[in-house]
C-alpha cells in the first residue's frame, strides 16, 4: 500500500520527521511509506488555486498514486504547524488528493501530551468538506516526553511505545482492508 506521509515540521532535527522514517523502515512490509516533503509550497492562494505554481503542481502530482496518508505532526501553539496547514489548503483545491483516502495521524513531541491538541484540531481540518480524508476513529501515535524515548539517532526506540505503534499501524491496515472490501 503506498502511504504518502505529510510531516508538519521542518525543523533539522525534528522527532516528527525521525519518527516518520522510523516508520517508514519499520512499517516497510506493510506500508511503503514516501515522505514528501511540504517545505517548499508557496503560501496557498485562492487567486492562483486554479492555475497554481509549479511547486504545487508537483507536490500534487507526487500523491495523485497513492493509497493512502499518514500525518505526522507537532504542535504548537495547541494547534499544528502553519506550514502543514498550508500543504492542507492545497490539497483540498483541485483534484482533492485525500479526498476519501484513509488517513493516520502520527506525532511526536517533549511535552506530556504529545501532540494531542494538534492532533484534535487536524481531525477537525480532516473533516472539512474539501478534505474529505477518512481518519480512523481513535486510533492515533501520540507520543508524549519523545526525548526519553529516542536513541541517540532520534529514533523510537522506547520498546512500550514501538510496542503501541505496532497496534495503531496493524488497527490502520485492517481499516484501509475493510473500507476495500466494503467499497
Amino acid at each position: 500500500m503506498k502511504v504518502a506521509a505529510l510531516v508538519g515540521s521542518i525543523r533539522k532535527d525534528s522527532y516528527n520527521h525521525k519518527l516518520a522514517e522510523f516508520m517508514k523502515d519499520r512499517y516497510k512490509e506493510e506500508l511503503d511509506i514516501r515522505i514528501t516533503p511540504i517545505h517548499l509550497l508557496p503560501h496557498y492562494n485562492p487567486d492562483t488555486e486554479q492555475e497554481p505554481p509549479e511547486a504545487v503542481q508537483h507536490f500534487k502530482a507526487q500523491l495523485s498514486d497513492v493509497d493512502a496518508f499518514l500525518i505526522v505532526t507537532a504542535e504548537y501553539n495547541h494547534s499544528i504547524p502553519g506550514v502543514l496547514k498550508n500543504a492542507l489548503d492545497w490539497l483540498s483545491r483541485g483534484n482533492k488528493e485525500m479526498e476519501g483516502k484513509p488517513t493516520f495521524i502520527a506525532g511526536a513531541s517533549m511535552g506530556a501530551l504529545g501532540t494531542v491538541r494538534a492532533q484534535m484540531h487536524l481531525r477537525q481540518i480532516m473533516n472539512a468538506p474539501g478534505m474529505g480524508a477518512r481518519v480512523i476513529p481513535g486510533n492515533e501515535i501520540l507520543i508524549g516526553q519523545v526525548q526519553h524515548k529516542v536513541d541517540e539517532k532520534g529514533y523510537i526506540a522506547d520498546e512500550k511505545t514501538i510496542e503501541f505503534m505496532d497496534g495503531v499501524v496493524e488497527q490502520f491496515t485492517m481499516f484501509v482492508g475493510k473500507e476495500k472490501i466494503e467499497r
